[in-house]
This record gives structure tokens, C-alpha cells and sequence, in this order.
């Protein structure tokens, strides 16, 4: 007898990296922060199917990309090469599974079926998701399509995304003012202006290596890397002093070193700015346990640091003020539209997660790919 793998409510939505028309590795993580809607539709060929995808497109409204986004699963590699589905932005996004990678995570598919086994059974689902991306609602698609009136009833009584737990969520960071003097902010800056910034990329998986990229719609910030070493013991020193005691108290986690001593600058002149992401989701950043942002300025607009799947609030923490949150959380830094922000950037981890970075860093050095740095306090 086939097994098929459960997805209920309140269980955290399975995470995959399916492909899709103009993202050949779609991180599905990212796209928390709103309602989400999956539909394991099988094949577009399918008259359910059709109705399937005729039903949502009709909620325009919702699907907004702010409120909702809607991502079809398709099974088939006709919808592809006959161009039977398209996406629609913003809100409708159409992903590829033809290896049933995403299905049989779901239970569309069972764990052990084959794409080239003709005789496979599908359970076509919709999953309707929180900005959490944990699953409210699983609702089978029905013989008589009894599903889709089932599915736009529901859609059509939830809350706004920032009420979905019935009230708005705190966000999970601690905020720690006074980490850093006035007098330190500035010659942190003044250290920067005085060497300038190098533009930075992002890390992407380029056929299972970490490869930098750049990526300006998506990051735009200039950093410099400290070299002085009086200058980065007076930083480690501040971390060790008055950060790590308070996640050691509310967390009972040790954080013996810390990696990347730069300042970061995100210029209003460069629509300076950083999409949503989080902060050890590739193998070079695999042994980050949690990030601090301390800001050295506050006279720019715009530049606060949200995150998406708790609250829709955003935070310009003031002068010296550290804010300091797990690498797991998903976060984001709005366009600054006025003036610089300046920003001392860290990561913290333990001696645990110091192993998993030596063995990485051999790895990625046989391998040829990037390296992560490594420093104790």
C-alpha cells in the first residue's frame, strides 16, 4: 500500500526550492510574511484544475502579494512546454515539480513514486498557509468542486495577515540600548568614511556551490571591513560585555565567537536596501546562531529592519542600540530614502557551531567554493 506523507494544521509547511518560469531555485521560505496559498493541481489539462486556477484568479483582490500570494504546483511537463499556466504579478506564481519533489513532501504524491511510474495516485490539495508558513487549512479537491467554494469561503473570513494569531505577534529580538557609546558610533563611521565601502552581493546555490553574486534589487549596501585590531577588540569586547550575557539569560546560549566585523552603509543616494531573507540558509552560513545590528546613526529616513513573518512593524532602533535576533528569522532592511544608515554588522555562535564552520571551510576548500571567516571574541 502506498504512504503518503501528512500535512495537517499547525504543523509547519514543508520548505522546498522548486523552479519556476524566471527562478530556476525559487527559495519557497522567503515568500513568508502573508497569506499563502498552494495548489497541487497535477496537470493544467485537468477541467478541475482549470476551475482550480479560475477560482483564485477571481480574488484579485487578495492576492495582492501583501495579503496573499498563490502558488500553483504543477506536475505535468506539458503546462510547461504547451504554456497552459502563466504567472500573473503581482500575486499568481506557477512552480515545476516534475520530479515530485514538492509532492510527495505534501502527500500529493507517495514517498516512494516514481515520475516515470505511470501508475501513480495523486491527492490533489490545497494548503492554505500563515505568514508563519504554518498550515491553517489542507482542503482535498472534491469530485463535485465542493473544494473551491470550501477554499473562497475561507479566504474571504481571514483577518489581515498582521491579526492572523488573532492579535498582532510580538517579534522575537531583543533589544538592548546603550551597546555601543556615541563616541564609539562615530568613530566607527568616521572609520568608514575615511577607507570607503566595497558594494557587497549575496551568497546563491550555483549547482551546489555557495557562489557571490550581485544582486541590486535585491541588496544594495556597501561595507567595510575592519582591520584595525584594537578597533575590533574594543567591538569584541562591547559584544561580550553586554550582548552575549542577555542571550545567554533568556536563550541558555553561549556566544564564544563572532564572525564579520564590518560596517555596512545603505545610501539613499543607491536606494540602499535588502530583501527579505535570513542569515544561514547556505552552507557557508550554516554555523550562524544569531545576528546583531547596531546602529551608528540616526539622521537618514527610511533603513528599519522588519520581520515579515511575525509583524508587518518595522524597527530604527536609536543610536548604540543593538538588535539582536536568531539567523533563522526571515528579515529585511527598507529602502533608505534620505542621508546614510551606518551599521555594525556581526554574527555570534558557540563552540558547537564553530566545529560545523571548520568543517564547511574544509569542504568549500576542496570543493573551490567560498569560505566563511572565523574569529573568537
Amino acid at each position: 500500500m502506498a504512504e503518503y506523507a501528512s500535512v495537517l494544521p499547525g504543523d509547519p509547511a514543508p520548505l522546498f526550492y522548486p523552479r519556476s518560469s524566471i527562478n530556476p531555485r525559487y527559495a519557497f521560505h522567503t515568500a513568508a510574511g502573508r497569506y499563502v496559498v498552494l495548489c497541487f493541481f497535477g496537470s493544467a489539462a485537468d477541467a478541475h484544475s482549470q476551475a482550480a486556477i479560475a477560482a483564485v484568479q477571481s480574488r484579485r483582490g487578495f492576492f495582492d502579494d501583501v495579503t496573499a500570494c498563490f502558488f500553483g504546483i504543477s506536475n505535468d511537463p506539458q503546462d510547461e512546454a504547451e504554456k497552459r499556466v502563466a504567472d500573473d504579478y503581482p500575486g499568481y506564481e506557477f512552480f515545476w515539480d516534475f520530479d515530485f519533489a514538492a509532492a510527495r513532501l505534501y502527500g500529493v504524491a507517495a514517498k516512494d513514486i516514481s515520475p516515470a511510474d505511470p501508475s501513480h495516485t495523486w491527492r490533489r490539495f490545497w494548503f492554505v498557509l500563515d505568514p508563519m508558513l504554518r498550515v491553517m487549512r489542507a482542503i482535498p479537491f472534491q469530485s463535485d468542486r465542493s473544494d473551491l467554494t470550501a477554499l473562497l469561503a475561507y479566504l474571504d473570513a481571514l483577518p489581515p495577515p498582521s491579526l492572523f494569531a488573532g492579535f498582532e505577534l510580538p517579534v522575537p529580538i531583543l533589544v538592548l540600548p546603550d551597546v555601543f557609546e556615541p563616541d564609539f558610533c562615530r568613530k566607527l563611521i568616521s572609520l568608514y568614511e575615511a577607507n570607503g565601502g566595497q558594494q557587497t552581493g549575496v551568497f546563491r546555490d550555483v549547482d551546489g556551490q555557495n557562489v557571490g553574486l550581485d544582486d541590486n534589487n535585491f541588496k544594495r549596501r556597501r561595507d567595510y571591513y575592519i582591520e584595525d585590531r584594537a578597533t575590533i577588540r574594543e567591538t569584541q569586547l562591547r559584544v561580550a560585555r553586554r550582548i552575549a550575557p542577555e542571550i545567554a539569560r533568556l536563550h541558555f546560549f553561549k556566544a564564544s565567537h563572532m564572525e564579520r566585523y564590518i560596517i555596512g552603509c545603505y545610501s539613499a543616494d543607491e536606494s540602499g536596501h535588502f530583501e527579505a531573507h535570513r542569515d544561514n540558509t547556505m552552507l557557508i552560513s550554516a554555523h550562524r546562531r544569531f545576528a546583531v545590528t547596531i546602529n551608528l546613526n540616526d539622521d537618514y529616513d527610511g533603513g528599519e529592519l522588519s520581520f515579515p513573518e511575525y509583524s508587518p512593524r518595522k524597527f530604527k532602533s536609536p543610536i548604540g542600540c543593538a538588535v539582536v535576533f536568531s539567523c533563522s528569522m526571515l528579515h529585511a532592511v527598507a529602502t533608505v530614502t534620505r542621508g546614510r544608515r551606518y551599521a555594525f554588522l556581526p554574527f555570534l555562535f558557540d563552540e558547537a557551531a564553530a566545529k560545523i564552520l571548520e568543517q564547511n571551510r574544509r569542504n568549500a576548500a576542496r570543493a573551490g567554493g567560498a569560505t566563511p571567516s572565523n574569529s573568537g571574541y
